[in-house]
């Protein structure tokens, strides 16, 4: 059973790379391991956005998230050379976690989607997102990309 299709309107902020010659195999075709790599430089960037590429400001968060989950829809093939965004928006803040929609484009084509879920646990013990993480996630996801 196929997963529902995320619709791609909802992501603000995207992040571009080129499918790099170690990412492929010898028929030029990503390795499919290599998505979550890609989902991790697309968090990082987005959270970098997020914070104005404030080291200190995300230092903390850095530090205390963790995942907890990841799941991932696989659509299309990204290939050696490719130019691919990744898109990023937060789904859900609940208490203590995030609920981090993905989704892998070349073009507007739809290669990889998924969602991974991020506990916030500073000292390894789950505790409220803070204030300051909600407003910059939600002001990110508002921001016209």
């Amino acid at each position: 059973m196929a997963a529902e299709l995320p619709d791609l309107s909802l992501f603000t902020f995207s992040h571009r790379l080129r499918v790099r010659w170690a990412e492929a195999d010898m028929q030029g075709v990503v390795f499919n391991g290599h998505y979550l790599t890609f989902f991790d430089i697309g968090i990082t960037e987005y959270l970098r956005a997020a914070f104005a590429n404030d080291p200190e400001a995300m230092a903390p968060l850095y530090a205390s998230l963790y995942v907890a989950q990841s799941s991932l829809n696989y659509r299309a093939s990204a290939r050696f050379d490719d130019l691919i965004d990744v898109r990023v928006r937060t789904a859900h803040l609940g208490n203590s976690s995030m609920k981090i929609e993905f989704a892998i484009t070349r073009d507007d084509e739809l290669l990889v989607d998924g969602v991974s879920i991020y506990v916030y646990a500073p000292d390894t013990t789950p505790a409220r997102v803070p204030d300051a993480v909600r407003e910059a996630l939600t002001k990110v996801d508002t921001a016209a990309s």
